[in-house]
């Protein structure tokens, strides 16, 4: 799942039009955005095989503290405090609280049969298995995608040109990333994938920039 992580950021810019598209985009991406760091560290490990591609060319070995459900459950709770603490609001850090963990149950959806449910090892690991139709897979992940859109639309009025050209950019480098995790070259080593995943901050930067040219819409 990746679109379909952003499609949902979108989307809760209309339950919550104060917040920043930036911030949704990172409480739903959380587990992945931390997941490079500590992939570099070598706290957490994948193996790549090339030759499946597609889906498949990724094997995750270990990521207990940012895929596994107590995991999620944690940094779910630990992005809502900080936020509370920021901010004094509570029905927001509640619904970004939320919004992190989505990112463990939208994957239990595609991912194969490797999301631990606990950190500890020899957990149990779950996974419904989609990734195995790349068709499949894209429709789930379009029509998120294609309805966070339209409710994000709906939910901000553009103050400024930029605002919607910013946006607009964000969605079609979001697309290119998508299309080329399924038909673009598999990564040269795990540390590449680890570094070029790290860009994945760029799509929150993007997000902060176009929603501070926008006003919500409360009505």
């Amino acid at each position: 799942m990746f679109i379909g992580h952003f499609g949902l950021g979108m989307a809760t810019k209309k339950l919550a039009p104060t917040l920043s598209l930036g911030t949704l985009f990172m409480a739903v991406q959380f587990s992945d955005l931390v997941w490079p760091t500590l992939l570099l560290l070598g706290v957490e490990k994948v193996a790549l095989h090339p030759e499946l591609g597609g889906t498949r060319t990724i094997e995750f070995i270990s990521y207990p503290f940012t895929h596994s459900l107590v995991g999620a459950l944690i940094l779910g709770i630990l992005f809502g405090a900080v936020h509370y603490a920021i901010k004094r609001n509570f029905r927001h850090a509640l619904i970004l609280g939320v919004a992190v963990l989505s990112h463990w149950l939208l994957d239990l959806v595609v991912h194969f049969h490797d999301l631990p449910l606990t950190p500890a090892a020899g957990a149990a690991k779950v996974g419904f298995g989609l990734w195995s139709s790349v068709a499949g897979t894209l429709v789930v992940e379009l029509i998120l995608f294609i309805t966070g859109i339209i409710l994000y639309l709906r939910a901000t009025r553009p103050l400024n040109a930029k605002a919607r050209i910013v946006f607009w950019i964000n969605i079609v480098l979001l697309m290119a990333v998508q299309l080329s995790n399924y038909w673009g070259d598999a990564p040269a080593s795990v540390m590449a994938l680890a570094w070029s995943a790290q860009l994945q901050w760029l799509f929150v930067i993007l997000g902060y920039w176009a929603d501070s040219n926008t006003e919500p819409v409360l009505a």
